[in-house]
């Protein structure tokens, strides 16, 4: 059977594109779409370039693993949990090639299919709940990540509103305020405009949060106005995350 380049290599990119994009829904990450395509192209490159004559040799299992790796960089990015995602790919790379030879081995659409139920599965089956969800967040300008934390029952307690809790880091980007400010929210109170005080209540610990209502802010696709509380500390593991959302926002 005629193989055509062009055609393998549209199918490798869709079957990879497919799979990024569930890899990041089942680790509970955004879905980082132009990453993913553009990870996706480089797989769909790398399929076609394996059948020219010539460059077989890079179809065995090392470029195999040096290419995947190269996806997962572009993808996830270089990071201990980038390595856990990759991971992930790889596992469901291994379940689209056991369902695909369910169907038909070789055959387009069982394949294009194939790839499109596992990525399905992942996005609109387990979204995300099998680990953390974060979730891009906008606030005046600023582009940061949240952590989804069910746990996290902190409300306004003037509107009954989840409250988006951000680092000290995003803080002073926003208010320009010290942690060792923050730390005092009553001292800190005069210095920002349209600012209040919330209680809030942790395992072991009580105390008092800075915060500030913004208008327009976007978390993930939700688009509304939210009251932000602003830690003294950092949040977040590394670079991963640097604040805390509810689970109900």
């Amino acid at each position: 059977m005629p193989v055509y380049l062009d055609v393998l290599m549209v199918l490798n990119f869709l079957v990879d594109f497919c799979l990024l994009l569930g890899t990041n829904r089942l680790a509970g990450y955004p879905s980082e779409v132009k990453k993913s395509a553009l990870a996706a192209a480089l797989g769909g490159l790398y399929g076609g370039v394996c059948v020219v004559p010539g460059w077989q040799f890079l179809s065995n299992v090392f470029w195999r693993l040096v290419v995947l790796a190269l996806m997962a960089g572009i993808a996830f990015g270089w990071s201990r949990d980038a390595l856990r995602r990759g991971i992930v790919f790889v596992l469901l790379t291994m379940a689209l090639g056991g369902l695909a030879t369910g169907f038909s081995v070789g055959n387009f659409w069982s394949l294009s299919l194939s790839a499109f139920a596992v990525g399905g599965m992942c996005i609109f089956g387990f979204r995300g709940h099998l680990g953390m969800e974060y979730l891009p967040v906008e606030l005046e300008g600023l582009r940061f990540t949240a952590l989804r934390d069910t746990g996290n029952s902190l409300t306004d307690p003037i509107t009954g509103q989840q409250v988006l809790v951000v680092s000290s880091q995003v803080a002073k980007q926003l208010l320009n305020l010290s942690e060792r400010e923050l730390a005092n929210p009553c001292d800190a109170l005069g210095k920002v405009e349209s600012g209040r005080l919330i209680p809030y209540h942790a395992v072991g610990k009580s105390g008092i949060l800075l915060a500030k209502r913004y208008e327009n802010v976007t978390i993930g696709k939700w688009k509304g106005s939210t009251l932000v509380g602003f830690s003294p500390s950092k949040i977040g593991q590394g670079k991963l995350y640097e604040a805390l959302m509810g689970g109900a926002l």
